[in-house]
């Protein structure tokens, strides 16, 4: 295992935490987004990265303590008034610090409004399942995730849902988070 490997898989581990029933944004839920996975979604944009890329289109998401908390229970009634939506993703700042509320969020969506869940991720894969617990939790309430860090000598914008060459489209199984095909 490499050093940033570890270096990874101890900030998923240690991020700061919001209060439980509580998760921290950096804006409002979007809809009818075309751009952040298959089909019309919705979007729930996190606040918190620890991986600050070189180029990243968001670094006003990059403070832990930037954004604004707002009850989960909320989020979930914001997404109920998005009509015509196929699916949610999650978006950031980096998801993978707030798994658990994260996967509450996807848990409702998949079963109270039928929506498949896509999340990025400046992590790798397996950095998530190498972290465990409720990363690897949350990642299994997927079927997709965009993986790695935004690597701006990397940027090709031709490439569907993600910014540099790096990045992977991971189509998983929903439930075990094993990966199903690769983009």
């Amino acid at each position: 295992m490499s050093d940033w490997d570890k270096i990874a898989i101890k900030n998923i581990q240690s991020a700061p935490q919001p209060p439980e029933r509580f998760i921290r944004l950096s804006g409002p839920c979007e809809r009818d987004s075309i751009v952040n996975g298959d089909g019309l979604r919705a979007v729930v944009w996190t606040q918190g990265c620890p991986n600050h890329c070189k180029g990243c289109q968001n670094p006003e998401t990059w403070d832990f303590c930037g954004g604004f908390l707002i009850e989960i229970k909320d989020i979930c009634e914001k997404l109920k008034e998005f009509p015509g939506q196929t699916g949610l993703t999650f978006c950031g700042g980096e998801p993978f610090v707030q798994p658990a509320a994260c996967k509450q969020i996807a848990d409702y969506v998949r079963k109270e409004l039928g929506w498949n869940v896509w999340s990025f991720s400046g992590f790798k894969y397996e950095q998530i399942k190498a972290a465990g617990g409720e990363a690897w939790e949350f990642l299994k309430s997927l079927d997709a995730l965009i993986d790695g860090p935004f690597i701006l000598s990397q940027k090709d914008l031709s490439l569907r849902f993600r910014g540099s060459k790096n990045q992977r489209l991971l189509h998983l199984e929903y439930g075990t988070g094993e990966i199903l095909s690769i983009e």
